[in-house]
C-alpha cells in the first residue's frame, strides 16, 4: 500500500495516510506534495478531506527514529533538506485553492497536529484519539514556522498550555477551544460529516486561493525568512536537547 494515496468522492478528493502512525519523513512529504499536485490538476475537484487508514492513529508527526539515526550518523544534510521540503508542504497547503478538511480519526500529535493546523478546518472523533505536543519531553524545539502555522489553528493561550506541558487533550477539549469545528461519535460519522462539509463549498479556485494567500502570508514569510537560519545551524548536537 502506498504511504499516501487519494481517491475521488464525487467532487471531493479524499487523501488517505496509510503508514500506521503516519510519521513524517522524506517519503511522506514527497508523496503528499505529489498528491496535492495531482488534485490541483483535476479541475473536477472542489475540496480535500485528509484522513488515515489506521483505526488508531491519524498522524503522530515527525519520524523520530529516522531523525535519531541521521543524527547518530552525523548526517545532517538530509535533515535540513527534509525540513525545507516539509515547509514546502505546509506552504502548499496554506495556499491551496480549495478547502482542506482534516478528518482526524485517531491520535494526532506533534507535527501531525501541525499538519491539521495547516488545514482550513478540522473535525475529530470523540470515541478515540488524543492530541498533544510531546516535543518538550522529546527535546525537539519548534521552528519559527512551526509556531506560526500552529497559531493559525490553535488559540495562543491553549497552544502555550499544550506546548509547555506536553499534556494530552481529547476531541471534546479541542472542540471547547475551537481548535476543531466539531467532534463526532465515531469514524464513520466523522467521514460522512467531513465530506458533507467539504461539499458545501462551491467556491472559485481563484478567489479561494487568493484569500488563503493573503490570510497566510505572514506564516509563509516566517517559513522563508526565519526558518533557514535555524535549519542551517543544525548539527549533530543541536536538534535534540
Amino acid at each position: 500500500m502506498a504511504v499516501v494515496d487519494w481517491k475521488k468522492q464525487g467532487s471531493i478528493a479524499v487523501i488517505s495516510m496509510n503508514n500506521g502512525e503516519n510519521r513524517h519523513n522524506p517519503a511522506f512529504v514527497k508523496a503528499m506534495l505529489k498528491i496535492f499536485s495531482e488534485i490541483l490538476g483535476d479541475e473536477s475537484m472542489d475540496g480535500v478531506v485528509i484522513t488515515s487508514s489506521d483505526a488508531k492513529h491519524w498522524s503522530l508527526g515527525l519520524d523520530v527514529d529516522w531523525l535519531v539515526q541521521r543524527t547518530k550518523e552525523q548526517d545532517c544534510q538530509p535533515i535540513k533538506d527534509f525540513l525545507y521540503s516539509l515547509n514546502d508542504l505546509f506552504k502548499t497547503m496554506l495556499t491551496f485553492p480549495m478547502p482542506l478538511i482534516a478528518s482526524i480519526n485517531g491520535h494526532c500529535a506533534a507535527n501531525g497536529l501541525l499538519l491539521a493546523c495547516a488545514c482550513d478546518f478540522r473535525f475529530m472523533t470523540s470515541d478515540k484519539g488524543l492530541a498533544r505536543f510531546p516535543e518538550v519531553d522529546l527535546g525537539i524545539p519548534f521552528l519559527p514556522g512551526m509556531i506560526a502555522v500552529t497559531k493559525k489553528g490553535i488559540p495562543l493561550y491553549k497552544f502555550e498550555e499544550m506546548k509547555y506541558t506536553g499534556q494530552r487533550f481529547t476531541a471534546l477539549d479541542l472542540e471547547e477551544h475551537h481548535i476543531i469545528l466539531k467532534s463526532f461519535k465515531d469514524a464513520k460519522t466523522l467521514m460522512r460529516e467531513s465530506l458533507e462539509f467539504a461539499r458545501s463549498f462551491k467556491k472559485g479556485r481563484g478567489i479561494f486561493g487568493e484569500m488563503k494567500k493573503r490570510m497566510n502570508k505572514d506564516i509563509i514569510r516566517v517559513f522563508e525568512k526565519e526558518d533557514p537560519d535555524y535549519i542551517e545551524s543544525f548539527g549533530p548536537t543541536s536538534l535534540f536537547y
